[in-house]
């Protein structure tokens, strides 16, 4: 697991050093940390208004701060932070800055999260402030492990001093989506402030996003959630991101046309989809296809972790990862032979891509006892096969966005 993020302590010591409003008045520092987070189940089915199963991870973006009244937000990036590798992934040791009376346009920079989630609050009529401050990470650049929507909460947290902020859990979810789809300009679904936010240890969270009813779903005893990075990053903004949801939306007026209730892909079920398969495209009809069952597997998935079957979920997995290879294709050579040889390996109960695709990284659900086969088998098979170097990151299911003490 990488160790990129300084303990507390000398996050607190390196901010102390550079701002001096955090030397004169130690006392009013704050340290804020938001998680990153892995999705078990439901890959692309949250802006189709269905059904995710994510788990916030114990890796995450961590911000010192110092609060100020003058509205002007200073903030400096550690080097080896990989935050919002989404946006930026070149970026690792910078500054910037912004006023929240004058935010502005997108700068197509790491700062754009920071200063998207101000403009969101802003628009919810939320009371922000000014901040010095430091940010690092210990996130995998370019991941797919939503480092957009760590940076996205743990700045809603900065920007209200480093105190709770005064939205509704899943109010300031939706605020931090707000930032992402209409400042940053990337159509993502509500699933990644969602688990972020709401993240509970030792669990995963089901989300509706229909109706944004949701719970806990407690993972088995004895196992380990294991994070595979092909060592090919993503760019969410520069790839076929929104066009997957447009294809979605493709599908859904074909469909429309047969059923005029119709609103998502969530409101299709497999026998609707397969009568009015003529009235789409191939393209649209594979992309509603994975939707539909994906759907689906999270249901069965979650009923398959209560009854303690773990062989369902590793079916799960497999059908999940196959649909998102050849229905949704956003799966790539690297991922696949990732989730390959990860299925080789005696107690790997299942492997899948996790995030939206396009590189970044796969999902695995191992045995304890098989965790150090499974990054033995991935870190000597893999990089003959690809090319590339892969790490291997053993994770928890972890809290959400909170102050740190």
């Amino acid at each position: 697991m990488d160790q990129h993020r300084p303990p507390t302590a000398e996050l607190v010591a390196r901010l102390r050093a550079m701002e001096p409003l955090a030397e004169r008045d130690p006392g009013s520092i704050r340290v804020v940390h938001a998680p990153g987070r892995v999705n078990l189940m439901g890959e692309h089915t949250d802006y189709n208004a269905g059904f995710v199963l994510p788990a916030a991870i114990d890796l995450g973006i961590t911000i010192a701060l110092v609060p100020t009244d003058d509205r002007r937000v200073e903030l400096t990036r550690l080097d080896g932070a990989d935050a919002d590798a989404d946006a930026d992934a070149d970026a690792v040791h910078d500054h910037d800055g912004f006023d929240l009376d004058a935010i502005g346009p997108r700068r197509d920079r790491w700062l754009d999260y920071v200063a998207g989630t101000a403009w969101a609050l802003a628009e919810a009529g939320v009371a922000t402030r000014g901040f010095r401050g430091l940010l690092t990470s210990d996130l995998p650049a370019g991941a797919g492990l939503s480092s957009s929507a760590a940076i996205e909460l743990a700045s809603a947290w900065a920007l209200s001093g480093g105190e709770t902020p005064t939205l509704p859990t899943m109010a300031l979810a939706q605020a931090a989506q707000r930032a992402e789809n209409a400042y940053v300009g990337v159509s993502s679904g509500l699933m990644d402030q969602f688990a972020v936010a709401f993240g509970v240890a030792g669990h995963a969270l089901l989300l509706d996003c229909r109706n944004l009813e949701h719970r806990t779903v407690p993972l088995p005893a004895g196992t380990t959630l294991v994070v595979c990075h092909s060592g090919a990053p993503r760019t969410l903004a520069a790839t076929a991101y929104n066009a997957r949801r447009a294809e979605c939306d493709r599908a859904v007026a074909g469909l429309r046309q047969l059923d005029p209730t119709i609103a998502t892909l969530r409101d299709v079920t497999p026998a609707l989809l397969t009568a009015g398969a003529a009235r789409l495209d191939d393209v649209a009809r594979r992309r509603a296809e994975h939707v539909v069952h994906e759907n689906a597997r999270v249901l069965a998935t979650i009923e398959a972790l209560k009854t303690g079957d773990l062989h369902a979920v590793g079916v799960a997995f497999a059908a999940s990862h196959a649909s998102l290879r050849d229905d949704f294709e956003v799966s790539s050579p690297a991922l696949d032979a990732l989730v390959d040889i990860a299925s080789s390996v005696p107690g790997v109960i299942g492997a899948r891509l996790t995030g939206a695709g396009f590189g970044g990284c796969t999902v695995n659900l191992v045995h304890d006892e098989a965790v150090d086969a499974l990054r033995t088998a991935v870190l000597g098979a893999y990089p003959a096969r690809t090319g590339l170097r892969p790490r291997v990151f053993p994770v928890r299911a972890a809290a959400g966005a909170h102050r740190v003490a």
